[in-house]
């Protein structure tokens, strides 16, 4: 089997998948442009944009040149400037993003990238202007998911899950009003669950704005909610109960740990079969042993099915799908096949392009990155999973899903559409920053991949999938197996039906009206797209 770990399998499984569509044609030299000037010293900002013939050089030639006021980056390198950081910031797309084609013709001397008081401002700003305008066939924007993080930050959360919050996984059932705000877990340990917070409380309040203000300052203040942009931060909130208790209380934002797997139990089905029963949030190094105890236990106690709860698990390091998957589905229907196939833009994939197997030994990253133990994986040898799944449910677990049907892994989809984030990243770190564009997407063993608007419980077409469309139920606790979505996925494997829906779960999304201001959730990056190691 080829499942065994080495330097460059290893940085080809860190990553993502899903192909949405075919990578572009492009020029044979990576120095050369294809839309979108040089950064220049000399333009005029708020200029228009012109494109000039000067080639761009490899980014390694611009590398940690960093601007003096730049306070993310080490002393030693701030010798350089922010044009020689933008410089490499557009080299660097040019080389590696997956739509180089599409990268617009900006200014890159324009005043809002220009703001040496602001460096980290400037950099996000002009890294955001690079991102493809291209729309898909829905209309959603192309790239949506790129982003940028100071380096420390990402490595603190890569390697320990620890990111500033209350320890509360929010969900919205409307990005406008009434948005319906309401605590979906809270995690063991935080302050949250100190302060006595439970699954469904409602938000009424955060600092005095109301959960469906509809102004800019609100939406500003309801995003400081979401993730704090600094510890120790006090926040007063007001929420609602279910039975009409109003519930008020303060609290301090705080390096909150994840936990990965929340919860792994042996339940007994209706036909005294085995059941295991996992809750797997995040997918970020820590949780690996995780994972490999809990389908220790699932395999040692002979489950003959398994419900794998990944409604709020937004992505993290690929190679942990992979291996996943391989402990669902076994050696035997695995060995020789692709978990994916990646694809990159027209002047990598001849270098880079390649195949991730499913991945059946450990790794288990230390603090380098580097794999400590290979050792043989467990396995259930499963020929049909049960996922639970919800908008939140992203990048790495979808690819998870598409891993597993590309080797006819039946997959049951209880709960709702996918977020469908069909692409990948690779962290590389410039000037205390670490960035990531979209660098590749990828299919499945049976060479499918484009699910960009997600695969449907219940659906029709290519991407959708047998099961049953149910919605959150915040009444009860995700370990209940009275749980809408838990409890559809036990009666299914028995009876092949859907439960009917049952009070108390997540409303409909409401009807924008004109003049609405919408609020997006934002997650930790980390556990909400699917990474390669740093480069």
């Amino acid at each position: 089997m080829n499942t065994r770990w080495n330097g460059a399998a290893l940085g080809a499984v860190l990553g993502a998948c899903a192909l949405l569509s075919a990578c572009g044609g492009g020029g044979p030299n990576a120095g050369a442009p294809i839309f979108g000037n040089v950064p220049s010293d000399n333009a005029t900002p708020g200029t228009p944009s012109t494109p000039v013939n000067e080639p761009l050089k490899p980014s390694a030639v611009y590398a940690q040149q960093c601007a003096p006021e730049n306070a993310q980056a080490p002393a030693g390198n701030r010798n350089g400037s922010l044009s020689q950081e933008k410089r490499w910031l557009r080299s660097y797309f040019d080389e590696a993003y997956l739509w180089r084609e599409s990268v617009p013709n900006v200014n890159a001397s324009a005043a809002s990238f220009s703001n040496t008081a602001d460096v980290q401002g400037s950099l996000e700003a002009y890294f955001d202007a690079l991102r493809s305008p291209v729309l898909t066939a829905s209309g959603a924007r192309q790239d949506r998911f790129s982003f940028m993080i100071p380096t420390a930050k990402w490595q603190q959360m890569t390697q320990a899950g620890v990111d500033a919050g209350f320890g509360i996984e929010w969900t919205m059932a409307s990005p406008t009003p009434p948005r319906g705000i309401r605590i979906a877990y809270v995690m063991p340990g935080s302050p949250a669950q100190r302060a006595g917070l439970r699954r469904g409380d409602t938000l009424l309040t955060v600092n005095g704005v109301s959960a469906d203000t509809n102004d800019r300052a609100g939406i500003d203040v309801l995003n400081d909610m979401v993730s704090p942009d600094q510890l120790q931060k006090r926040f007063d909130f007001s929420f609602s109960r279910a039975g009409g208790q109003n519930v008020q209380v303060s609290l301090l934002s705080a390096e909150v740990e994840t936990q990965p797997v929340a919860l792994d139990e042996v339940l007994t089905g209706a036909d005294g079969k085995k059941v295991g029963h996992l809750i797997f949030n995040t997918h970020i190094a820590k949780g690996e042993i995780q994972l490999i105890d809990a389908m220790t236990r699932f395999q040692q106690a002979g489950v003959s099915d398994l419900v794998v709860d990944l409604r709020y698990n937004g992505g993290g390091l690929l190679f942990m799908a992979s291996q996943l998957a391989y402990m669902v589905a076994g050696s035997q229907q695995t060995s020789g096949k692709d978990f994916e196939r990646s694809r990159y833009n027209s002047l990598r994939q001849a270098t880079e392009g390649g195949a991730t197997p499913f991945y059946g030994v450990s790794c288990l990253l230390d603090a380098n990155f580097q794999c400590t133990s290979e050792r043989p994986l467990p396995a259930l040898n499963l020929r049909r999973v049960y996922v639970l799944a919800q908008s939140g449910t992203c990048s790495a677990s979808e690819a998870f899903i598409n891993g597993l049907r590309g080797v006819d892994v039946e997959v049951v989809l209880i709960g709702g559409k996918t977020c469908g984030k069909p692409y990948g990243f690779t962290a590389k770190d410039n000037c205390g920053n670490s960035y990531f564009p979209i660098e590749f997407g990828g299919v499945n063993n049976k060479g499918f991949g484009d699910y960009a608007d997600g695969f449907v419980p219940g659906g029709n077409g290519a991407t959708g999938l047998p099961g049953c469309a149910v919605a959150d139920d915040l009444g009860h606790e995700l370990a209940n197996p009275g749980e809408a979505l838990l409890a559809t996925a036990l009666e299914h494997r028995i009876s092949g039906r859907c439960l009917a829906q049952a009070p108390g779960m997540r409303p409909a999304s409401a009807r924008p009206r004109e003049g609405d201001v919408a609020l997006m959730l934002k997650r930790s990056p980390v556990r909400s797209n699917a990474f390669r190691l740093p480069r």
